[in-house]
């Protein structure tokens, strides 16, 4: 089974957070069977879980840029009518 990365993790509201933890237990103990056939089903339920705490991560992401692009313009470490 693949884990999820700590920051998808991190943006999992609570009731997300324990059905990943419940599916990923499944997942464990089909590998452990050698029911890999099975763990699959439960890794493509897991990647569907995980979506909106990717898509909140991204949505961080794209703030954290406008952020640092706003510091930038005003405090004149980026010129926005320079020609690259």
């Amino acid at each position: 089974m693949r884990h999820a990365s700590v920051q998808v993790r991190g943006l999992l509201t609570k009731e997300e957070l324990d059905r990943y933890n419940a599916l990923m237990e499944v997942g464990h103990f089909l590998e452990e069977a050698n029911r890999y056939d099975l763990s699959r089903s439960i890794q493509n339920e897991v990647d569907i879980l995980v979506q909106p705490a990717i898509e909140r991560l991204k949505e961080k992401g794209r703030e954290r840029d406008q952020e640092n692009l706003r510091y930038m313009i005003d405090n004149g470490l980026l010129d926005m009518d320079e020609d690259d």
